[in-house]
């Protein structure tokens, strides 16, 4: 596997209202907000990507629903690798006994991601995220 760069990380609040206020408000990020509260920083430099995104949002990713199991570890935070080949890497995590919670999934906004939880409880994803790759392409 190989991992060409972190493509994004954040926190994963089940109450998203302190978090906005510590980020957008006490630190000031600027953020673009969209549907369910995901909000994505904006231009930070030396960061391809940081997003605050509610825990609800990212079962809905994840399982299809609003609601992170009982039975998981909830995670407090996620982190995702762009990798050379997303298929490949996930193949290679599932040989080594992890779980995906979603495999090889093509996202409707047109990234390509897997996810499992790490042993700290982290969101972590292998993806390939087309604006970070592709010149001229923007992040929807």
């Amino acid at each position: 596997m190989k991992i060409l760069f972190i493509a994004g990380f954040g926190p994963v609040p089940d109450d998203l209202s302190p978090s906005r206020k510590l980020y957008s408000e006490d630190l000031e990020i600027e953020f673009k907000e969209y549907d369910g509260g995901y909000m994505h920083g904006q231009n930070i430099d030396g960061c391809k990507g940081f997003a605050i995104w509610p825990l609800s949002l990212a079962a809905e990713d994840c399982f299809g629903r609003k609601i992170w199991p009982n039975d998981m570890p909830r995670p407090q935070a996620w982190l995702e690798f762009e990798v050379e080949d997303v298929k490949a890497a996930s193949e290679e995590m599932k040989r080594k006994g992890y779980t995906l919670l979603l495999d090889t999934y093509r996202e409707p906004y047109g990234q390509i991601v897997s996810r499992f939880l790490s042993p700290e409880g982290i969101l972590l994803g292998l993806v390939y995220t087309p604006w970070l790759r592709e010149p001229g392409k923007e992040s929807p």
